[in-house]
């Protein structure tokens, strides 16, 4: 059986160049061995793992050209062997049970220590899975209630999500539709969509929303 602790093949996509940067040298230094390559949006990831093989993808969720549940779906279809990371700035208690329940194998937050980064990736690669110690104490009390922490923003899609997500960060409807690729009038209904699911009636409230579900 092929040992995947030598020689990982490992995609890292992220849409930021020096956060593709500042990974691919943590896990470098961590794994030597490893292969690495890199890509900045959705359909370059799917061009990738369909013409080469690999171990293991780490990926941002908000990148141009699709949606994180999009390509979770596309890999476990065309790349069903492939191991996914999700690697993300988001809240990791409101938004890791959310994407490793859409397939992924593990959810590692940005603001982690390389001790951290190693931890998943080798468990990435040895086992398909890693899980915080937060991610294991919300399966477990999930386990035990049968209900995840009741926030409203199990209600919204995966994209109405990313683009809340962008709507707080104070990016204008046109800075979202270009970072996303899609027109600024698609963002405005997504933004009444998701206003209206919420019951809220402006950017300040999404805002203290998060920080209460945090």
């Amino acid at each position: 059986m092929k040992d995947l602790k030598l020689n990982a093949r490992i995609v890292v996509a992220d849409d930021h160049g020096i956060v593709r940067m500042g990974l691919v040298q943590t896990v470098k230094r961590l794994r030597p061995d490893a292969q690495i390559s890199e890509v900045e949006d959705y359909k370059s990831l799917y061009k990738i793992i369909l013409k080469e093989e690999f171990d293991l993808a780490i990926m941002d969720v908000n990148m141009p050209n699709g949606t994180v549940q999009e390509a979770i779906h596309y890999i476990k279809i065309h790349k069903p062997e492939l191991k996914i990371l999700i690697f993300s700035s988001q809240d990791e208690e409101l938004y890791a049970m959310r994407y490793l329940k859409m397939g992924a194998g593990g959810y590692l937050s940005k603001q982690s220590s390389p001790e951290v980064v190693k931890d998943a990736v080798t468990a990435m690669l040895d086992k398909g899975r890693y899980f915080s110690d937060n991610v294991k104490e919300a399966m477990f009390l999930e386990s035990l209630t049968g209900a995840t922490k009741d926030s409203p923003f199990e209600a919204l899609s995966d994209r109405e999500l990313q683009i809340a997500n962008k709507l707080a960060e104070g990016l204008p409807l046109k800075e979202i539709s270009n970072q996303l690729n899609i027109h600024s009038s698609t963002v405005s209904t997504y933004k009444n969509r998701l206003f209206e699911k919420l019951k809220i009636r402006s950017v300040p409230e999404l805002v203290e929303i998060l920080r209460l579900y945090k």
